[in-house]
């Protein structure tokens, strides 16, 4: 039981590293300037859920991108033939290719000599480098096509040039701290603490900025030439070939008219956009010139004389709002293609605040529960133990400020229901330290037992949480992926905590007291003893109840169905805050006037607080934002009071995505599990587990939809985190069942299932009942926000439990006799030694 001292060095190393860095936690923002300047950013960043602001998720428009770059190309092979002097052939969008007809094979070789010079290679997963563009020669037609390896290049380097232009722009709004990264393949991450309302962010984002110079055509119609609209809706015969392109650009300032004081936008172009727009006005005096900002003609003035100084003004009707964000967007520079927002999740401030103190409060409250129950079970033992638990939510902290997460409400949530988690191990340290010290053996003896017998449990309990929870970081997204990382820290951290400081703690007060026998006991004068009943006799019973609930679940399922939020259905949902009780029938009335479409609301918390959930807009994004305008100044009329707390936006796109990797992460955790028992045990054991576990699954599933809480993203972490402590539970079952069956080989395989239950039966209550008391106050005073997440995990504790011994158990049963029987058929089939 001596810890060696470069072990003890480590552990102190680690201990004073981790209190260290969540020291910025504990001190007051204004006394910050006392810590050095290394340790002061060291604080762990809370979420936008709880601090407010407006989270984004920008996507590439690869259609629209695909399709300029066939603009482009047919441009470029317009402008080689003119160059060639080649005359009667029309390069011609087809599809997703550009065709050339040539008269003859002998043209048709010369200009694909031509347009394979437009080919460039790109670098592809393989060695061999692939050409972006692909001619292909049929007789006298030559089709160009887009490669996939190029179309994927291009998106790449329009993600990279995106990331720098929505950079620069979120800077010319002047907004605090952002945070803008690239997330997968072609998206864009943006968050913006403090933003409560994004319109005007969310139309400077989205708009692609795209501007560019074109001659009015003379004719209305004809090849090269589209009809472009202004804002009054007057039409305008525009020649496709760019004569000028808004990269040209160098300079774009907001100002008012001399003459009229109307706003305006006054730009500037560089040397060479100078010299090509003097040209162009040199030559087409008298004509008029369309300046196309995304597809509109801001203004088509007639050119009255040659401009040289290479600067212009653009004008309209313009608010000084329009014209801050249109020379914002001008100076930044043009996106090379569309930015779709299509996820958009904003809380106020306020709400924010709110959540942080009803969390600290149910952590607090749970903390309380669960060192008072362990005080109360074990007496100065669990003062040990809670001391190792507060040591726990500290070096989280740390461990999170220290590797810069961001805390969010789910992983507030986290850290609450790790509290019950880490506390777990040291109930089964204690317990097994009691069972060895009552056979009499010395106090060091117990002590070195206990712990050892008890860590492979601990482990593998433990393992089973980690594999649950890895997969809900892999396939979660936002603040899902917030409370995978605390859970994932905390798991990994109670290892330490729960193990080595409190084998080190319990160590050194035996040694100390010089004491020859260790007891631990209640100082309430609660003495557990050792059952006996017959679990097995009520086998039958308990897999039938099991079975009819699960079936009534799956019926529940069906009908009415679950409550489906926002990250699955998609669509728009915002949380609002009345003066007075709300009155669902005239709120529903009053917004059912603007036809938006089926308005679901719902009451939630004290019932001054109603969802609002609409069906995602017809018309793109600016359809959502206008859709979200309209609720808020329709609110105002209907309640002058009320306040729109929280708003999100989910794309079609993204939800299906959601609910795909919300499926997939819950049968891979379950998959993984069985794999990982069987390992571990036996294949029976990893069998019974699943079937156990997809009864406890249907259930949970069947209480979601009987309460018609939401289901979603936060529902999904919970149903995971249910999956990972019921098997949790079901090792601490199985691990006892293990011993004895190597202790009491001829013994039949019920009683020793009755007697591993007896054994383990108080510390199953126990392990779950710290779960309960931490998560509980979560559950009552956590409000709307944490609902989904924290009465489902109370409801998933109890069935966890009960499932162990009363299904589990059985289920074990079943498959170990029928294994047994066939291991004996087979050994009776076996031919007879010679004599």
């Amino acid at each position: 039981m001596r810890t060696p001292k470069w072990q003890l060095a480590i552990y102190s190393l680690i201990i004073i590293c981790g209190l260290i860095a969540a020291l910025p936690n504990f001190v007051p923002p204004n006394k910050l300037g006392m810590l050095p300047n290394w340790l002061q950013n060291q604080h762990v960043t809370l979420g936008l859920d709880l601090q407010g602001g407006s989270h984004l998720v920008l996507e590439v428009d690869a259609p629209a991108l695909k399709h300029d770059r066939l603009t482009w190309l047919q441009d470029e092979t317009r402008r080689l033939l003119r160059q060639e002097q080649i005359s009667g052939i029309t390069p011609r969008l087809q599809g997703d290719a550009v065709v050339i007809e040539t008269p003859d094979a002998e043209m048709a070789g010369r200009v694909e000599a031509l347009v394979s010079g437009l080919a460039t290679p790109v670098q592809t997963g393989g060695f061999t480098p692939t050409n972006d563009i692909l001619v292909a020669r049929d007789g006298t037609q030559l089709t160009l096509t887009l490669s996939q390896a190029g179309l994927d290049d291009r998106i790449n380097q329009a993600i990279d040039q995106s990331l720098e232009i929505v950079r620069q722009r979120v800077d010319q709004v002047g907004v605090a701290e952002p945070t803008i990264q690239r997330v997968g393949s072609d998206r864009i991450m943006v968050q913006l603490p403090g933003l409560q309302d994004p319109t005007r962010l969310r139309e400077l984002l989205g708009s692609t900025a795209q501007m560019s110079f074109h001659m009015v055509a003379g004719s209305q119609s004809g090849p090269g030439i589209s009809t472009l609209q202004d804002e009054e809706g007057n039409s305008y015969p525009i020649e496709d070939s760019v004569a000028l392109s808004g990269e040209r650009l160098v300079d774009a300032r907001a100002g008012f008219d001399q003459r009229t004081h109307e706003p305006l936008v006054s730009f500037r172009f560089d040397s060479v956009g100078t010299q090509r727009f003097a040209e162009i006005t040199q030559k087409n005096v008298g004509r008029p010139f369309a300046i196309v900002l995304d597809g509109k003609v801001l203004s088509a003035p007639v050119i009255r004389e040659p401009i040289t100084g290479g600067s212009g003004q653009i004008s309209g009707s313009f608010t000084v709002e329009d014209t801050v964000v249109l020379s914002a967007l001008l100076r930044a520079g043009a996106l090379p293609a569309p930015l779709t927002v299509i996820e958009e999740r904003t809380v106020g401030p306020d709400l924010g605040a709110d959540v942080i103190r009803t969390g600290i409060i149910s952590g607090i409250a749970g903390f309380v529960l669960v060192v008072g129950l362990m005080v109360g079970l074990y007496g100065g033992w669990g003062l040990i133990a809670s001391g190792a638990l507060l040591l726990n939510v500290i070096l989280t902290l740390g461990a999170l400020g220290f590797l810069g997460a961001t805390l969010t409400l789910p992983g507030l949530a986290g850290i609450i229901l790790g509290i019950g988690i880490a506390v777990d191990a040291n109930i089964l340290i204690n317990e097994r330290i009691k069972e060895e010290a009552a056979r009499g053996k010395s106090a060091f003896a117990a002590l070195d037992q206990g712990f050892n017998r008890a860590y492979s449990t601990i482990v593998d309990a433990n393992v089973t949480s980690l594999i649950a929870t890895l997969l809900l970081f892999m396939f979660g997204t936002g603040p899902v992926r917030g409370f995978a990382v605390t859970m994932l820290i905390g798991i990994v951290l109670s290892m330490f905590t729960a193990v080595a400081v409190v084998r080190i703690a319990m160590t050194e007060v035996v040694r100390r007291r010089k004491l020859k026998t260790l007891t631990i006991r209640s100082p309430f004068r609660f003495k557990a003893r050792e059952t006996h009943f017959r679990f097995m006799k009520a086998r039958y019973l308990g897999i039938g109840m099991s079975i009819f609930l699960s079936i009534a679940s799956i019926v529940l399922f069906m009908k009415p169905g679950l409550n489906y939020g926002i990250d699955f259905t998609g669509g728009i949902q915002a949380e609002v805050s009345t003066s007075q009780s709300t009155d669902l029938a005239a709120l529903r009335s009053g917004l059912g006037e603007l036809g938006l479409g089926e308005v679901s609301l719902q009451t939630v918390g004290d019932g001054q607080s109603v969802l609002v959930r609409l069906p995602r807009q017809e018309g793109g994004e600016a359809a959502q934002t206008s859709a979200i305008n309209q609720v808020r100044t329709k609110m105002a009329e209907l309640d002058p009071g009320s306040s729109v707390d929280r708003t999100e936006v989910v794309g079609p796109k993204v939800s299906g995505e959601l609910a795909r990797n919300g499926v997939i992460a819950v049968v891979l955790a379950s998959l993984a599990m069985l794999v990982y028992i069987w390992w571990r045990f036996e294949w029976y054991f990893a069998v019974g587990a699943i079937a156990t576990l997809v009864l406890d699954t249907t259930k949970t599933v069947g209480f979601f939809a009987l309460t018609g809480l939401d289901f979603n993203l936060t529902a999904i972490a919970a149903l995971l985190t249910i999956i990972g402590y019921s098997v949790n539970d079901k090792v601490v079952v199985y691990d006892r069942m293990r011993e004895n069956l190597r202790l009491y080989k001829k013994m039949p395989l019920r009683d020793v299932i009755d007697m591993s239950i007896n054994q383990v039966l108080l510390r199953c209550v126990f392990t779950s009942l710290t779960t309960f008391l931490a998560i509980l106050p979560l559950a009552i005073w956590g409000g709307n926000s944490v609902a989904n997440f924290a009465i489902p995990m109370v409801f998933g504790v109890v069935v966890a439990t009960t499932s162990s011994i009363f299904i589990a158990a059985p289920i074990l049963l079943l498959l170990g006799d029928w294994a047994g029987r066939r291991r004996a058929r087979q050994v009776d089939a076996l031919p007879l030694p010679a004599e």
